[in-house]
């Protein structure tokens, strides 16, 4: 038989960064007391009115616009009907008809067979971004055969990113949804952290031959990491692969990955469609958005949002400051990448090169071989680290002007990681100071060596 063609796409939940929810005054804080974050709105109480925060839709426009979508003039809300305990009015306002952005692409690099030094670009195409509100959190107590609702997410913003089936792989996959975890926090449209559940990701995965009709495609819900979204996705290939080679039929399902297993379980099936009665929301007008064009004369700019505005302050985006680095510094591409991955990394390296008189190329080693190592190793980030820019700098220079030798450098960084305030120069000086009063001891034990043989 022909090989088996995997087809994976996404379907990105971002919580958007803004003090309050997509339609209510609610404060938004991660690990708030339960239930303390729940205003009259998100509780459904009756007689209560969405109100749309102007922060949630300038933070899709924006995240529209880096993405290289089509930004929707007018856009509409819908309400899709589900019950389930912790969605109080039993329906969720989101963008099913005409969303806000639509007809984007997202380019990413991954490594071919781990070398970083053999980078291949991929594009996948974005379907749509949708704003829509989050659901609540149930909290399932077995021992107690109950379940308690906490309310406080329940109504935060929520930009829903949707992803054409134009991956393979859980290394194609994960890579597309770092580098839009990057965008994202650059933009500060969302803070992206998924061990806050700021970034959920839905894979749909199916096989089939080449040539013939995409499979059936199974759902992986709620992934929180791109670890293992990475090993959902190929795991779930797999699975489908040995499933039809064996005789056997994909259920179109919706599944879970089980991180300490390594696999993914069944959750419920979806043989008999649910029909979610999408229909207008009665309490949101259509969102109409303008552009330096369409934009009446006599309107208050307080009062509108305008799309050219946004476009005009988009910061640099990864993949540009990655060609930046490479072309102000001379340091290789997959550097670049590395340097962007972690947080803060690129702007400490930045900070070294400014303070030190030794070349970027020779500086990137210290930072990549002995900084990030050490922090990985104690599971430090960037912000955390105990030895500063300055610090760093400070050794190099000493390094560069062959003050001290590089064996020397090495010592010097280790006595830094403690973290005791010193400074190399003064660690130099200390370690000098101890090689000469381990010089006099030696010498003296020498003499007295000598002298005992004399009077022998």
């Amino acid at each position: 038989l022909a090989p088996w063609v995997p087809v994976v796409g996404l379907e990105i939940h971002a919580q958007i960064s803004s003090n309050s929810k997509l339609f209510s005054g609610s404060q938004v804080q991660f690990a708030a007391p339960p239930n303390s974050l729940v205003s009259f709105f998100d509780a459904s109480l009756p007689g209560t009115l969405p109100v749309l925060n102007r922060r949630c839709v300038e933070a899709a426009v924006m995240t529209g616009l880096a993405l290289n979508c089509s930004i929707n003039k007018k856009s509409l809300f819908d309400r899709k009907h589900y019950f389930y305990a912790d969605l109080p009015a039993g329906y969720q306002i989101t963008q099913q008809r005409v969303p806000i952005a639509v007809n984007g692409s997202l380019s990413y690099s991954l490594c071919i067979d781990n070398k970083m030094s053999q980078m291949v670009t991929k594009t996948v195409r974005i379907k749509q971004i949708q704003l829509e509100q989050d659901s609540g959190k149930s909290l399932h107590d077995d021992t107690r055969s109950q379940t308690l609702v906490d309310l406080n997410r329940a109504g935060v913003g929520l930009m829903e990113v949707v992803m054409e089936p134009d991956m393979c792989c859980g290394e194609e996959a994960a890579a597309a949804v770092r580098e839009l975890q990057l965008i994202l926090q650059t933009l500060g449209s969302s803070q992206a952290v998924m061990a806050e559940g700021q970034l959920r990701v839905d894979a749909n995965v199916s096989v089939h031959h080449p040539g013939e009709p995409y499979g059936v495609r199974t759902e992986v819900k709620n992934i929180n990491s791109i670890r293992f979204l990475a090993k959902a996705v190929d795991y779930e290939i797999q699975r489908q692969i040995e499933e039809l080679e064996n005789g056997g039929t994909i259920l179109n399902e919706t599944r879970a990955f089980d991180s300490k297993l390594g696999c993914t379980v069944p959750m419920r099936d979806k043989e008999g469609k649910q029909d979610y009665r999408f229909m207008p929301e009665p309490n949101l007008p259509p969102l109409i958005l303008y552009d330096a064009k369409s934009l009446p004369a006599n309107m208050n700019h307080q009062q509108v949002i305008n799309i050219d505005w946004i476009h005009e302050r988009l910061p640099d985006l990864p993949s540009v400051k990655r060609e930046k680095l490479v072309e102000q510094y001379g340091i290789l591409p997959e550097h670049s990448f590395t340097l962007l991955n972690e947080e803060g990394l690129a702007e400490f390296f930045e900070n070294v090169v400014k303070q030190t008189q030794m070349k970027p190329k020779k500086v990137i080693g210290w930072i990549l071989q002995d900084l990030l190592s050490y922090l990985k190793q104690h599971s430090l980030t960037v912000k955390e680290s105990p030895v500063s820019s300055f610090l760093l700098a400070d050794l190099l220079n000493l390094l560069e002007k062959k003050e001290i030798s590089s064996t020397a450098a090495k010592q010097v960084l280790a006595e830094l990681w403690k973290g005791e305030g010193k400074t190399p120069l003064e660690i130099v000086k200390e370690q000098k100071l101890q090689l000469l009063q381990d010089q006099k001891e030696l010498e003296q034990i020498c003499q007295a060596v000598i002298d005992r043989q004399e009077n022998e």
